[in-house]
C-alpha cells in the first residue's frame, strides 16, 4: 500500500477548505496519497484451528446469520512475545460459568503478515484451551492494525463483535436492547490524571491530548473523548454497516470507524475501562503521530469531495 508521495512530487500544504472547493491540484494530491484498497486474498478467507491445524477451511461471511453471541478479534503483528499473556485474562471471563451458561463465543487471531512464528503459536494457544473456540487466519502481508481488524470483523460468526474487552457488552445491550446497529468503546478518559499515564512519554500524552484530539473535533469525531482505546464492541448490524465502508488500515482507523458509524447515524456509547500498559507496543510516537494527522486529512478529504462515501448496504 502506498501511504506516502513519491519523493518526486514536492510536499503541498492542503487544507480541508481547498479540498471542500475541489482544486484540481488538491484532487490529484487527495487521489495520489490515499491508500490503496484493503485487498482479501483467496487463501486469507480461511482459517485455521485445534481441530483443523494443518487443512485451512473456508471463513464465515458477515453476510451469513451469527451462529456465536460473541467473536473476539485480535490482530496481531510479530506477538510470540505478547501472544501467550493477551488471551488469558479474556478466556477466563469467557469460560467463567456465569458467562458460559448464558453465551457462545468465538476468538479470532489474524496473523497480519507476521514474520514470526506468530500463527504457530495461536495455533498452539488453540490447543492449549480445548474449551475454547479459537481460530486462526493468517494474512499473506501485512496490512496494519486497522486491516487486520477489518478482515477479522469481516469473517466473523458474532452476534455482536468485539476488538479487546469483554466488559462492553452490558452497556451495549443498554444502547441497543432491539439489535438496533450500535456501538460501545471503551475510554481511559477518566485515567488521565492518574498514575496508570502520567508515567507514560510526557511526548505521547501532550501529543495524543492536545494535538490529535484538536484535530479530531475538526475531523467531526470530537465528541468521543478516546477514540484510540482498543476496546471497541459492535452489533452485528452496525459491522455489516460500517466496516465494508472502510479504507484506512493504519493506526487511526479506529477514527474513520466512529466517523462513519457518525454519518450513518449509528449510536455511540463510551464506557469507562480498566486499563494498563503493555510493554512491546508497535506505535513510534515521532513517525506514526506525523502519519495519524496525515491520515486524518486523506480521511475528511476523500469524504468531503464524495470519493469515500458512507453508503447504508
Amino acid at each position: 500500500m502506498n501511504y506516502f508521495p513519491s519523493l518526486f512530487f514536492e510536499p503541498r500544504a492542503v487544507s480541508v477548505e481547498t479540498l471542500r472547493r475541489g482544486d484540481d491540484d488538491d484532487i490529484f494530491w487527495l487521489s495520489y496519497s490515499s491508500p490503496s484498497p484493503i485487498i482479501t486474498r483467496t487463501l486469507e478467507k480461511t482459517h485455521r484451528s485445534r481441530a483443523s491445524p494443518w487443512n485451512p477451511l473456508p471463513s464465515p461471511s458477515l453476510a451469513d446469520e451469527s451462529s456465536v453471541d460473541l467473536s473476539v478479534v485480535i490482530p496481531a503483528y510479530n506477538e510470540t512475545g505478547r501472544l501467550p499473556s493477551m488471551p488469558e485474562v479474556t478466556l477466563a471471563h469467557l469460560n467463567s460459568p456465569a458467562m458460559k451458561s448464558s453465551r457462545t463465543y468465538e476468538i479470532l487471531i489474524v496473523d497480519d503478515g507476521s514474520k514470526d512464528d506468530t500463527s504457530a503459536l495461536a495455533l498452539k494457544l488453540a490447543s492449549h484451551y480445548p474449551q475454547s473456540e479459537l481460530r486462526v487466519v493468517t494474512l499473506e502481508k501485512n496490512l496494519g492494525k486497522g486491516g487486520a481488524v477489518r478482515h477479522g470483523m469481516l469473517h466473523s460468526r458474532g452476534h455482536r463483535l468485539l476488538i479487546g474487552l469483554e466488559h462492553l457488552w452490558m452497556s451495549l445491550d443498554k444502547l441497543a436492547p432491539k439489535n438496533e446497529p450500535a456501538v460501545a468503546v471503551g475510554s481511559r478518559a477518566h485515567l488521565v490524571k492518574t498514575e496508570v499515564v502520567v508515567k507514560r512519554s510526557s511526548l505521547r500524552n501532550i501529543l495524543m491530548q492536545y494535538g490529535l484530539h484538536t484535530i479530531l473535533r475538526i475531523v467531526g469525531v470530537g465528541d468521543i473523548r478516546d477514540t484510540q482505546c482498543g476496546f471497541k464492541l459492535f452489533t452485528r448490524r452496525a459491522v455489516q454497516k460500517i466496516f465494508p465502508a472502510q479504507h484506512l488500515s493504519t493506526w487511526i482507523f479506529d477514527v474513520e470507524l466512529l466517523l462513519l458509524a457518525k454519518q450513518l447515524s449509528i449510536p455511540v456509547i463510551e464506557v469507562p475501562v480498566e486499563w494498563h500498559e503493555v510493554a512491546g507496543s508497535k506505535l513510534s510516537i515521532a513517525k506514526d503521530s506525523l502519519q495519524m494527522s496525515r491520515d486524518l486529512l486523506v480521511l475528511r478529504g476523500n469524504q468531503l469531495v464524495g470519493r469515500w462515501k458512507a453508503v447504508p448496504p
